[in-house]
């Protein structure tokens, strides 16, 4: 008999619906149950054929467990060693490259020297920085934010230069982002499980959380609900994320990228509302058992990206 497992936190209504339902449509030959784990030993067995992670990325001891998993065969969602690799930054270069529009955006220097490190470490940077070649391509008022990282945690939105330099300190050790504002019309949070499956919700992000999730607009276009598909696909078939949400700020009928790197999307009832959360729920338990039926015991069973593939396709052995 198969077996998928999911690993979770602090979350109480996605992880038991997501059993249930496995376990509804498939019991027989795929059973469904919370991750259990008494000791990880290098290189041995995992006893899950699948698992979902929604957790690990606040967990660094998960994140070793699940690495370990993938090595031996269980097909991990979110793959463990991408999303553990990526970053902000370097999504939107990929949605530069995959040709989906996103705020202009550049990376900052920590405003205080990383742990044991001194000035000299830094010794490549210029001194001072192209400031004004930074504020003149990014424009004012701009965002900034950690280059890895979410939960809207540690987000700026700053009206000049003047209070960037007096809020840039404050963000200590943290890598930034200073990102051009999008002043929306619409914004959508778009969940994609599978790189297939795609629900686009309306969604205000300066709404309290549990408000966030619109329900009672119009519907926007079927021209930009197609684009925020195709975008959407073609974000989470480059990275190799099988269960991700974008978010799209739709400025003149363009939908900008916002983000779209979240190992754990918000999955919760009480926040994504009953019709969207009973759709991932649904979702993700048709995804656990199509991986359950095509793993291939004792290979490696892991979602890799359209950048990782061409990436191996054209390296050179020397």
């Amino acid at each position: 008999m198969k077996k998928v497992g999911i690993l979770f936190g602090m979350e109480d209504t996605f992880p038991q619906a997501f059993i249930d339902r496995v376990n509804e449509l498939d019991g027989k030959k795929i059973v469904a149950e919370a991750v259990q784990i008494d000791k990880v030993v290098q290189n041995e067995l995992c006893n899950y054929d699948v698992i979902i992670d929604r957790i690990s990325q606040d967990v660094p001891f998960y994140r070793a467990f699940l690495k370990n998993a993938a090595l031996t065969g269980t097909a991990v969602i979110n793959n463990p060693f991408w999303w553990s690799a990526d970053d902000k930054f370097f999504n939107n270069g990929l949605a530069d490259q995959l040709g989906v529009p996103l705020p202009k955006t550049v990376l900052l220097p920590s405003a205080e020297h990383p742990q044991d490190t001194t000035a000299k470490s830094f010794r490549n940077l210029k001194a001072p920085l192209d400031w004004d070649g930074m504020f003149e391509y990014i424009g004012f008022p701009a965002y900034m934010k950690p280059y890895a990282g979410g939960g809207w945690k540690n987000v700026y939105r700053l009206e000049n230069k003047e209070e960037f330099f007096r809020t840039h300190p404050e963000t200590g050790q943290l890598v930034m982002l200073l990102q051009e504002e999008i002043v929306f019309e619409e914004y959508f949070r778009v969940y994609c499980l599978g790189g297939k499956a795609v629900r686009i919700m309306e969604y205000e992000p300066r709404n309290p959380h549990h408000l966030r999730y619109v329900v009672d607009r119009a519907p926007s276009s079927k021209k930009l609900l197609n684009t925020v598909k195709d975008y959407t696909k073609r974000l989470c078939t480059g990275l190799g994320y099988d269960f991700n949400t974008v978010e799209f700020a739709v400025k003149d009928g363009v939908p900008y990228a916002i983000d779209f790197g979240n190992p754990a999307p918000d999955a919760d009832v009480n926040s994504v509302g009953q019709e969207n959360f009973d759709w991932v729920v649904e979702e993700a338990a048709k995804m656990a058992i199509s991986y359950a039926k095509a793993h291939n015991p004792g290979k490696i069973n892991l979602t890799w990206g359209t950048f990782m593939k061409d990436a191996l396709k054209d390296a050179k052995r020397f």
